[in-house]
């Protein structure tokens, strides 16, 4: 199919299972969520051309977690991918042949007592063909908190995965992670043409001008679908909750080919991509092609041996609690004040 086909991105509400006080209650609040995005997904396909490829917001079935420890998060709301959560979008993705983008919070029994923030890409048989961790988050655990381990066990190609399908070749970045340009970088680097970023999220110009410069920094599509309504974060019972929407699809030259900047329910953020303009475009030998002048041995070298927040914190302990991250991001600050990054405020 690499050629001309529709991504939709579905801006679906959320509830929240950090309400819940049991497993149980919990699962009833993601049933809901799924119900919710199954709908949506109906909907969806009704477009003609029907998509191709469909994107559900990051956390869409559990919400986040708020302070509780790890163990409780996990026993209360975390899943294995494929699991519960994904197999009704597994079968979804069967019946309409299409793929389906999205995210959940992940317990892994290969790794107990971690819980993973991750991004899964169905394809149309219905198999989960990506599952990526993310690894820029601010304190949840992320495989960087032992990545000697966990490159160990998957390597370069699990840490940074992209898969090719009939779409293209697909990569996948979480919510805030989009401002991370190396995050988006490395991906192309590896191949992906189309970014799929779930995300929750209230929106901000500076991560709606990144998802702009990655895609157009990077010749990829960026398709970001955000929570409708109140984003996980939002205190309830506050007068005015934070909201979310601004789902956001934005072509390989960094045009924004659909958006909605309301926070309501919709599945009409919408749009026909071209993979084969995109090959096209990254084949130019002309000023147009961005990507044939990046000069990387100008300052590949600036990155050896450099450290910000040190890798393994968590290698041999896994992180109990939001609040452990307190030491390895004190580190952190150290780090960037010994590379001149930041300067020590005067007395």
């Amino acid at each position: 199919m690499s050629g001309q086909w529709r991504a939709t991105c579905i801006q679906m509400p959320s509830e929240i299972t950090r309400k819940a006080s049991t497993r149980a209650e919990a699962w009833e609040i993601i049933r809901r969520n799924i119900a919710c995005a199954r709908r949506m997904v109906g909907e969806a396909m009704l477009a003609e051309p029907p998509p191709a490829l469909l994107v559900l917001p990051e956390f869409a079935f559990q919400g986040p977690p708020k302070g509780e420890p790890v163990a409780e998060w996990i026993e209360k709301a975390c899943y294995p991918v494929p699991g519960p959560i994904t197999e009704p979008l597994q079968e979804l993705a069967r019946t309409h042949r299409v793929h389906i983008g999205g995210n959940q919070f992940e317990a892994d029994l290969e790794w107990r007592d971690r819980f993973f923030n991750t991004s899964f890409l169905i394809d149309p048989t219905g198999e989960v063909v990506l599952r990526y961790r993310r690894i820029h988050t601010a304190q949840w655990v992320s495989p960087h908190d032992f990545l000697e381990d966990y490159l160990a066990r998957y390597g370069v190609e699990g840490l940074w995965p992209v898969v090719e399908t009939s779409l293209g070749r697909v990569a996948m970045l979480a919510c805030g992670e989009i401002m991370i340009p190396e995050a988006s970088r490395m991906l192309m680097l590896r191949g992906a043409e189309i970014l799929v970023h779930p995300t929750n999220e209230p929106i901000s110009e500076a991560e709606e001008a990144a998802k702009v410069s990655a895609a157009a920094a990077n010749m990829l599509y960026v398709v970001s679908a955000n929570v409708a309504g109140p984003i996980g974060f939002s205190d309830e019972g506050v007068p005015e909750p934070i909201t979310g929407g601004c789902s956001r699809i934005v072509d390989f030259r960094g045009n924004t080919v659909s958006l909605d900047t309301s926070p309501a329910e919709t599945v009409e953020v919408s749009a026909v991509l071209d993979t084969g303009a995109l090959r096209a475009a990254r084949s130019e030998n002309s000023m147009a092609n961005g990507l044939l002048r990046i000069r990387v041995e100008s300052f590949a070298d600036m990155f050896h041996d450099v450290v910000f927040y040190p890798a393994n914190a968590f290698l041999d302990s896994p992180m109990r609690h939001w609040r452990d991250t307190s030491v390895p991001a004190g580190r952190s600050l150290k780090n960037l004040e010994k590379l001149g990054v930041i300067k020590p405020g005067s007395e």
